[in-house]
């Protein structure tokens, strides 16, 4: 069933009105919908509406609501990826699927070894917020991560924003993902964040860096070299399959 975001201002008794452009465009122009046809709406509290449509008119979509339920597509962990920024394809990539996998935010990072101008990056941030904001819609869940503003691997070492750091290398580790992780027994409600390396691994100087940090579990992701897009999917799904809890 489609899904699409609102705001409680939409809602009025058991009668929603989609206004909005970009809704009204893709379920009237893209999916074709037709009155009777049913549609899921989600709102700024995670209140979760199934409609059915009851009129469609030239700028709006009056729906009424059929059903009422709180959403639960959403991670209960507060996880975040910091992540060196790839070529397109690949940045779009990791984009959507660390998406999927329900993290809170992305923070992109220039590291010595990335492909990428620290310029260029900057100037993408709007775009990689689209990408994660389509692939919300994709996979369902009821919030939407946020792009955060690009930095650099020792802004990221060094704040105090995060509660949790894990870093995924391929030396000086502290052991797998699986063992750094048991390590971990105070998590609930605190931030995670996993940071992910570019495609030719960390610098000596950023080595350094991670070495130097107290606070940073270094782990493996295994004996094999991974791709950097698949050490984000590897990483952040062994983090979730460890930590996440059910309500």
């Amino acid at each position: 069933m489609p899904h699409f975001f609102i705001t409680t201002k939409d809602v009025n008794a058991d009668i929603v009105t989609i206004s909005d452009k970009e809704n009204y465009h893709h379920i009237a122009k893209v999916l074709r919908a037709k009155v009777g046809e049913c549609l899921t709406l989600v709102d700024e509290n995670r209140t979760q509406y199934k409609v059915v449509i009851e009129n469609i008119n030239s700028k709006s979509i009056t729906t009424k609501v059929v059903e009422v339920s709180k959403s639960n597509h959403l991670l209960n962990l507060r996880l975040y990826l910091a992540q060196s920024v790839l070529k397109t394809d690949a940045q779009n990539f990791v984009i959507q699927k660390a998406t999927e996998l329900g993290v809170k935010g992305i923070i992109p990072f220039v590291s010595d070894n990335s492909v990428i101008k620290e310029s260029v990056a900057d100037s993408k941030i709007s775009k990689w917020q689209k990408i994660a904001n389509e692939a919300v819609k994709q996979c369902e869940r009821s919030d939407f991560p946020c792009i955060e503003n690009l930095s650099s691997l020792s802004q990221i070492l060094n704040s105090s924003d995060y509660d949790i750091k894990i870093a995924c290398v391929e030396r000086c580790t502290d052991g797998t993902l699986k063992s750094c992780l048991k390590k971990i027994k105070d998590y609930k409600d605190k931030k995670i964040v996993v940071i992910i390396g570019p495609e030719g691994g960390f610098s000596a100087g950023e080595l350094r860096l991670l070495n130097e940090a107290e606070d940073v579990y270094k782990a493996s992701l295994g004996k094999l070299i991974l791709r950097a897009e698949t050490a984000v999917i590897s990483a952040l799904s062994g983090v979730i399959y460890e930590l996440e809890q059910d309500d």
